[in-house]
């Protein structure tokens, strides 16, 4: 077994300075194996409030540091709620040895509920058909924030789990389904929603980057505004196989906008139905050769919650969203200044011509760090690079010593599925000591 190497410290007051830094170096360090030091976490946070603390670890955040912690059998210390500092030191591997949270199960054990590490086997008679995990918070915390921590490690990862049970077209053995539950907000403020991630950013990865298929299953929303309430989000997903890399990938020729996407939630139908007369017209009277569809419109029971998203598609397959998520009283004027809002900022989005929305960037750079090869983004025309997104890009350069041009593009590790990459690097200093030795 490898010896612990020392910590990569990262000062979370850097650029953005809120939960992107941790998610970011969470994902990359569990991954890796390579152990991160982080303080002053969120540290640029605003105070609840007066007389609270900024920053720090809040529920959503702790939970995936907890989740991703028993996943690696990680070393922490602060690992709790409101901690400013945190060591995250997954269990060093050996050549052969993968820490995949889960241990072995029988199946009278696994029928009897029996869980192990995060993972809980689900048999179908002698033959494991599935893998299980469940993340639970007691707070409207965002899923999507939670799933966006722990998504590189669920995808990337090897659980050591090929099986005769699933085969790829070649007829190798494949990975095992993979199914996560997370209980906490669908539609929080100062967060991407169910609706974002399952219309936006997950086609964007599975259709456009060569992520497998994800699917995501809401059986109770939780919401923020009005009575805080938690739900449930299911999703399910098959993770890349063994020794598998992700390939490069390039964004770009975005394409003229073909289709407008509408997700209306909102209390009774009049307030639904002017939401919908406004949109109509606005979207209309900018867009008159684009089709406007409602995949969803949906009553929320509550006077205080009301939230609209709006996805344009374009005829090369992108997709670019703005949203709203309305936090005070409702009232008569209220559908048209949700509708204006949203619009006018996707108007502004879409005169930017890039390839990916300003909530997208920072997600894709985790991406971009793994892939092989140069995989490349289009930034469009005088679009700014966002402070999370360049907070991402700092944080893949401390950590696996990335570079980003300034268009964005970045020369990834080509992280092989199962590698003990920490042993990877090792035998790569040793090569370079030696060329500078032989010079």
């Amino acid at each position: 077994m490898l010896s612990q190497p020392q910590p990569i410290f990262l000062d979370g007051a850097t650029l953005e300075g809120g939960g992107q830094l941790l998610r970011v170096a969470l994902s990359l360090s569990a991954l890796t194996h390579l152990p991160i030091h982080i303080w002053d976490i969120r540290a640029n946070r605003a105070r609840p409030k007066p007389n609270q603390p900024t920053g720090g670890l809040k529920p959503a955040h702790l939970a995936a540091v907890e989740w991703l912690a028993n996943a690696t059998k990680a070393e922490t210390q602060g690992m709790f709620k409101g901690s400013s500092k945190l060591l995250f030191a997954p269990l060093c591997r050996g050549p052969s040895g993968a820490s995949s949270g889960v241990r072995d199960q029988s199946p009278s054990q696994a029928k009897n509920g029996l869980a192990a590490g995060v993972w809980h086997n689900v048999y179908d008679g002698d033959t494991i058909s599935r893998r299980d995990s469940h993340i639970r918070l007691n707070s409207p915390g965002s899923v999507c924030l939670i799933l966006q921590a722990i998504l590189p490690y669920l995808l990337f990862h090897s659980l050591d789990n090929a099986s005769t049970a699933f085969q790829d077209r070649e007829g190798r053995a494949a990975s095992i389904p993979l199914r996560v539950t997370i209980e906490g907000g669908t539609n929080v403020s100062k967060s991407p929603s169910v609706e974002y991630f399952s219309q936006v950013l997950i086609p964007l990865l599975v259709e456009k980057i060569g992520i497998p298929e994800i699917a995501t299953t809401i059986i109770k929303r939780g919401w923020s505004s009005g009575r805080a309430d938690v739900g449930v989000v299911q999703y399910d997903l098959m993770p890349f196989t063994h020794g598998s890399k992700l390939s490069e990938f390039e964004l770009s020729n975005r394409g003229k906008v073909t289709r407008m996407n509408v997700s209306i939630l909102a209390p009774g139908s009049s307030v639904r139905n002017s939401l919908r007369k406004k949109v109509t017209q606005r979207l209309l009277a900018s867009y008159p050769d684009t089709d406007i569809l409602y995949p969803i419109d949906e009553d929320t029971g509550s006077g205080a919650r009301l939230y609209l998203l709006i996805v344009a598609e374009t005829c090369n397959g992108y997709r670019l969203g703005q949203d709203c998520l309305w936090g005070r009283k409702i009232n008569s004027a209220t559908p048209d200044s949700v509708a204006e809002t949203v619009i006018r900022a996707l108007e502004r989005e879409l005169d930017q011509g890039r390839c990916v929305d300003e909530y997208m960037q920072d997600q894709l750079v985790v991406f971009q760090a793994l892939a092989e090869g140069t995989s490349k983004v289009e930034s469009g025309k005088n679009a700014r690079v966002t402070l999370h997104t360049q907070t991402a890009r700092w944080v893949a350069a401390q950590v696996l010593g990335l570079t980003f041009d300034e268009q964005g593009n970045c020369s990834g590790c080509g992280f092989k599925v199962g590698e003990n990459y920490m042993e990877r690097r090792l035998d790569e200093a040793v090569a370079d000591l030696e060329k500078v030795r032989i010079a």
